[in-house]
Order: C-alpha cells, then structure tokens, then sequence
C-alpha cells in the first residue's frame, strides 16, 4: 500500500498537514526584508542559502489577521510552480504516513480556510485539515480574481 506522507503544523491554532511532496526543508528565519505595494499576505523576502525566497503570511492568507514580526520565526520551506515559498507557521510537528484520501470538511469552514483547504485527513482519530499549498500562496485576493 502506498503511504502519503504529510508534515503536521499548527496555524492560527488549527492543526492541518501539508503534502511532504511540498517540503524542503523547516528552518528559522529572521530579518524580512518587506516588499513595498505588496498583497497583504506577502510577509517579505528571506535570503536562505544564498537564494532569495518569498515569505507567507499564513495568518493573513487566512483572513486571520497579520503576523508580529518576532526574532526569530518558524518556516516550512516549499516549492511552487519552481519558486520557493516560506509559510510561516506557529509549531511544526512531525512527518506522518497518512493512508486514504480526504474527506470533504464536515464543519463549516471560515472563508479564509475554505479556500485553501483541500479536504480533511484522519490521523490517529484527530482531523486535519490538508492545505492547499497553491492556494494559500496565492493568497485570498487569488480567490477573488
């Protein structure tokens, strides 16, 4: 049997999983360089080995409001359309093996998760939700287009 493998985060107190296939790397990052006229979910840009990457406000993605800069913050290195990206998030988990296909939600959703949620997977009888990476970095003003 194929497993899918999904790194577990927390953001703006919701536990969801992220397609490994996304992951490069998790790191902590620090001094943002903000981007001048960018969309409100665009947090800055981050130099990481040498390359520069743009860095995702997951809160305001979600209509959770805007993330504090703080000193030190955790990302989760991804890849999208050959561009990295870094989604901030609150904690990183783990790696885990999750069997099945999601599920559609079975609550409803805020607009800013319903947009960017690809379904829900079951691990270990507790729900996450599985994030659209494409779509949250897109960012809600994608969604409105």
């Amino acid at each position: 049997m194929m497993h899918n493998l999904y790194l577990i985060v927390d953001i703006a107190g919701q536990r969801a999983a992220l397609p490994a296939s996304y992951v490069e790397s998790v790191v902590e990052i620090d001094d943002v360089a903000p981007v001048p006229c960018a969309p409100p979910h665009v947090f800055g840009l981050f130099a990481l080995r040498s390359r520069v990457l743009t860095v995702i406000d997951t809160l305001a993605a979600l209509g959770q409001g805007s993330r504090v800069a703080e000193a030190e913050m955790q990302a989760v290195i991804v890849t999208v359309d050959s561009h990295l990206y870094g989604l901030l998030v609150d904690n990183v988990d783990d790696v885990v093996a999750i069997e099945g296909a999601p599920t559609p939600p079975r609550a409803l959703l805020s607009s800013g998760w319903s947009y960017c949620t690809a379904g829900v997977l079951d691990h270990e009888g507790e729900p996450l939700l599985l994030i659209d990476v494409h779509a949250l970095v897109a960012g809600p003003a994608a969604l409105a287009a």
